[in-house]
């Protein structure tokens, strides 16, 4: 009987009418922050090697965020980049005010530590969100980058 609860009380979802929606709304955020602070807010995305999923992936981030009015840039670095070019890559993109967000696409090649990455990304910069003190702060209900 519980099931058949559950079932009468569903909801079919469709994601591509509301991923539009999602996009629309942003989009629309996006342009009255242009136009009240006169700058687009700037993603940079990192992805290191040649991993096919990866590169879907990126081009889907690099795609949606031109049709919401967002700047982006891509860093694609040979899949035998070292850990610390990618490091110092990262600290650059932390130290440039016009950057506002970073997303460094995981995985990473063998040689390289995905949690020293991860924690090299300034917290406020974190669009993934997996830097510790944005996981954190979320598994404690505390506000974090959306």
């Amino acid at each position: 009987m519980q099931k058949a609860k559950l079932v009468e009380n569903a909801k079919l979802l469709y994601g591509q009418v509301v991923a539009a929606k999602i996009k629309a709304l942003v989009a629309d955020q996006v342009s009255q922050w242009e136009l009240k602070y006169a700058f687009r807010p700037l993603l940079a995305v990192v992805r290191v090697g040649d991993d096919p999923a990866s590169e879907i992936y990126v081009r889907g981030k690099i795609r949606t965020t031109a049709e919401v009015g967002l700047t982006s840039e891509h860093h694609a670095l040979p899949a035998d980049t070292s850990e610390t070019h990618l490091l110092n890559l990262i600290g650059g993109l932390n130290s440039r005010d016009e950057v506002d967000g970073i997303l460094v696409q995981l995985p990473l090649p063998k040689q390289i530590d995905e949690t020293n990455v991860i924690d090299a990304i300034d917290p406020a910069k974190d669009v993934d969100g997996f830097h510790p003190i944005n996981a954190g702060r979320l598994a404690l209900g505390r506000p974090v980058l959306a």
